[in-house]
């Protein structure tokens, strides 16, 4: 079994301790700036620690907002001057590049005419991941499959049969039809991949391309249990876990000093990034929260009490019925009764005005969205080394087609020794 080529190798697995252990010990530094969500804190104390960053992030236009939240990077460099270690941000999410050539990512890409009932932007996504972990040397397993789009692509590029695996009955009906429609050597498979009798063949390359949570972890776990010779995949949706506190996976990291041990809202700010949503959605997102905001001013003034008061999700009818009837539902919900002579149009007032200052509080929160997702995917580097693999870590796109798109690319060494 061999890798691809050893220019775009990460650094042998002490690098991936240092790189984890650094990123530990710097979000533990700033713990004050992530943990608390501004959403529900409207002044968090970091705002009275770092006068300077607050009247920084203050001052903030609009327009510099949205770009701000577009270029982390730049934001670092500007709050740097209040909080020098902030500056470190761009080297300690630095990562091999594994972004294949143009070229290959045209080549490893379904043709759209094949490409039925997949969005342009998932295509892109399995040629980018396809060409980026070639050459494949024997079956494919792909994992939480869906409809076989990332099977289907990866068929043209492998030589022996890919298999796939998933829960849902009718995504399986689907993906098997579109595999014989198009004469593709794919076989799905209705199964819950989280079924403790669930077998898998050694002498398999696992995949997956944005297995949620759990679903990924479980991958790392029976793969390296029963000995898969090859894993490869690109992890997403961190927060989506049966665990209240997620800890390291790997022995090495969880026997350090003080690893962080994070909530699932803290998993879930590693993943809170729409560089790739439209124009509509970013809009219907704003109004949406706004709307909360604006609730939960007046529901602090109609319970006297300033704490937070947390409203579940929302059906989405609710956009059409306007800020009294998202009001009125939501006070429903948390048995609030509310006086007949509310003036709605000023707590919808409210609300903007609120959420024009959130924004700028969200954006220092935002600097440690990457940070926290690489310290997550390393704990997953170092634990498949301590499984006996060999392990590349890397972007295997560019972070406008998906801000997931980290690639973990795991070779057993038995495996790799054989061949």
């Amino acid at each position: 079994m061999t890798l691809p080529p050893a220019a775009s190798l990460h650094d042998p697995a002490e690098s991936f301790y240092s790189h984890w252990l650094a990123l530990n010990d710097w979000l533990h530094e700033h713990r004050g700036l992530w943990q608390p969500a501004p959403f529900m804190e409207p002044n968090p104390e970091w705002t009275r620690r770092y006068p300077g960053l607050a009247r920084l992030i203050a001052e903030v236009s609009d327009e510099q907002c949205q770009s701000l939240e577009d270029e982390p990077a730049k934001l670092a460099v500007m709050a740097g001057e209040h909080v020098p270690s902030l500056a470190r941000y761009e080297r300690l999410i630095a990562l091999a590049d594994l972004k294949p050539a143009d070229v290959e990512v045209s080549q490893a890409t379904l043709p759209e005419v094949r490409a039925v009932d997949m969005p342009g932007r998932k295509r892109s996504q399995s040629g980018s991941f396809a060409a980026a972990i070639r050459p494949l040397e024997q079956s494919v397993l792909d994992w939480c499959c869906g409809k076989g789009h990332l099977a289907r692509t990866l068929a043209a590029v492998c030589p022996e049969p890919v298999h796939g695996l998933e829960w849902n009955a009718e995504l399986v009906r689907d993906g098997n039809r579109l595999a014989e429609q198009f004469g593709d050597a794919v076989s799905l498979q209705c199964q819950d991949v989280m079924a403790q009798d669930l077998a898998l063949p050694p002498e398999t390359h696992g995949v997956a391309l944005h297995a949620c949570g759990d679903l990924h972890r479980r991958l790392m776990r029976q793969g390296s249990e029963v000995g898969l010779s090859r894993l490869s995949f690109s992890p997403c949706c961190y927060h989506l876990t049966h665990a209240g506190i997620y800890r390291p996976m790997s022995r090495r990291a969880a026997s350090q000093d003080r690893p962080l041990a994070l909530s699932r809202n803290d998993l879930r700010l590693a993943v809170q990034e729409t560089v790739t949503a439209p124009a509509r959605v970013r809009e219907q997102t704003r109004r949406v929260s706004q709307w909360r905001l604006g609730f939960d001013c007046l529901q602090r003034k109609l319970r006297g009490r300033d704490e937070y008061l947390p409203v579940p999700s929302h059906p989405s009818k609710l956009i059409h019925e306007g800020f009294a009837g998202f009001c009125r539902w939501a006070a429903n919900k948390k048995a609030l009764a509310l006086p007949p002579d509310i003036d709605f149009d000023a707590w919808e007032t409210q609300g903007a005005r609120r959420w024009q200052h959130m924004r700028r509080h969200e954006l220092v929160r935002h600097l440690f969205r990457r940070p926290l997702e690489l310290w997550m995917v390393l704990d997953y580097a170092l634990y498949l080394e301590e499984q006996g693999y060999r392990v590349r870590l890397g972007e295997f796109c560019d972070r406008s087609l998906t801000p997931r798109n980290l690639l973990l690319d795991a070779v057993r060494k038995k495996a790799e020794a054989a061949k």
